[in-house]
């Protein structure tokens, strides 16, 4: 492997090593015991939800070409998971809200576990079912965790500020650190041990297993609205109302599906994008660098939150540059040289590589501070229905990319990206504005009740 890979990893390394070593007053806060229990035990589930995750996929792909699928039953099974999340997510998000989150991050852990199972079969029609239940699963795992947290933090009377320490340390290790540690733990079972594609999905089993059985163990129950009054489409109409009635949520949604839509997208172009020519490229070391630049981010971010700046302030320059970023295959396909066909990565897909992990960086910052962003603007009462249908257009965006995979040039690809990751700068400068506005009028009417009326 060439020692440009090492320079880079080795550079990412040090530099978030630095941060993390050199934080400052400013940089930590100070909180409690009984809250520094609550966030690690948190950021442990976290942990082994992610991990479960993270475990499955380096094989996913490799699996079902093992079970001998071409490519395009392979991209029906992909799409079939997102088109699940899609149509039923809004649905567990509010039976979620309603039967209870501890109750909806059980069944995560239980509707995974099927799923990894159904991997030990090569028929089509149960691997069918497995991405379904893949599907719903992720629904749960990017909703129900987050809005348990969140409520349990307000019930426990912690301070708000104090959730952006939870979301940095969480993302920090499950996006990250956990990432890079599963990729190798599915290396060494499938390949170093030789038991086969199908051990990365055992072991996921097990660490939701353990998961579980801490979430049972340690976790109290907590609800949206609970009201026996509500069944499932009074909940979607609670959700739509708050969406419609509220620009801020209805930005926050077009936002968050902008930039997922683009960063899965990514997960799809970029081993093409630095292996136009079926390069020779660790694509392991590769993806280990990436999460590790994302590692970076989140380091970055826990800083921008402790020192409480406005999250609405910098992330419009965290999009901008993650258009920058994406923008770079166009600009070099034009203007740097391809290299032969099965030779290194060119000179061209170097600089991509760079581009590439700042993008990475951009999805750590990302995470936590859209997280901190939904704890201010999405109402309680239906926290998770509200961001299972920010995620109905994202899903949608990534099945008709996978669908026209092969429709477009993967330079046309990156460059709709890019673009959207603008619109999506320019929709939080939006947000900022409307969210002082309504600051200020909220302070002024506040202002004009204090003061008492002359006689």
């Amino acid at each position: 492997m060439e020692l440009f890979y090492y320079l880079v990893f080795g550079g990412l390394s040090a530099v978030v090593a630095a941060l993390e070593l050199g934080k400052s007053g400013k940089d930590r806060v100070a909180t409690p015991t009984a809250f520094n229990s609550f966030k690690n035990n948190y950021v442990l589930v976290y942990s082994l939800m992610m991990s479960g995750d993270w475990l499955q996929g380096p094989y996913v792909y490799y699996l079902y070409s093992q079970y001998g699928f071409d490519k395009g039953d392979i991209g029906r099974l992909f799409i079939a998971g997102f088109g699940s999340s899609m149509l039923f997510g809004t649905i567990v998000g509010s039976l979620a809200d309603k039967q209870g989150r501890k109750r909806a991050c059980v069944t995560y852990c239980i509707t995974y576990i099927l799923s990894c199972i159904t991997k030990h079969s090569p028929q089509y029609r149960i691997l069918m079912v497995g991405r379904v239940l893949g599907g719903i699963a992720t629904s749960l795992l990017f909703s129900a965790f987050e809005s348990w947290l969140v409520a349990e933090h307000n019930k426990r009377g912690f301070d708000p500020q104090w959730l952006s320490i939870t979301f940095s340390k969480a993302i920090f290790l499950g996006n990250g650190l956990v990432a890079i540690v599963a990729g190798l733990f599915a290396n060494l079972l499938a390949d170093n041990l030789g038991l086969g594609p199908v051990a990365p999905f055992d072991a996921a089993a097990c660490f939701l297993a353990i998961g579980m059985a801490i979430i049972l163990s340690s976790w109290g129950e907590n609800y949206g609205d609970a009201s026996d009054g509500k069944d499932l489409i009074a909940q979607f109409k609670v959700a739509a109302k708050a969406i419609a009635s509220d620009e801020k949520i209805a930005l926050l949604g077009a936002i968050q599906s902008l930039f997922e839509g683009s960063m899965y997208t990514f997960v799809f172009l970029w081993t093409p994008a630095l292996s136009p020519n079926h390069e020779d490229i660790p694509h392991g070391f590769i993806f280990a660098t990436f999460m590790l630049s994302s590692m970076l981010g989140s380091s970055i971010a826990s800083r921008l939150l402790a020192r409480k700046l406005k999250v609405e302030g910098y992330m419009q320059i965290v999009f901008s540059i993650s258009a920058f970023t994406l923008f770079l295959p166009v600009v070099t396909n034009f203007l740097v040289p391809s290299s032969e066909k099965g030779s290194s990565i060119s000179f061209g897909g170097s600089l991509q590589l760079l581009g590439f992990c700042i993008f990475e960086s951009c999805v750590g910052i990302f995470w936590p501070s859209i997280m901190k962003m939904r704890s201010q603007y999405i109402p309680e009462e239906a926290r998770s229905t509200i961001m299972n249908f920010f995620r109905i257009p994202l899903n949608l965006f990534v099945c008709v990319v996978l669908y026209n995979v092969n429709a477009f040039p993967i330079t046309v690809m990156f460059g709709m990206c890019s673009i959207f990751l603008f619109i999506a700068a320019i929709l939080q400068r939006r947000l900022m504005v409307v969210s002082d506005l309504h600051r200020t009028t909220k302070a002024a009417e506040m202002t004009a009740e204090d003061v008492p009326l002359n006689p």
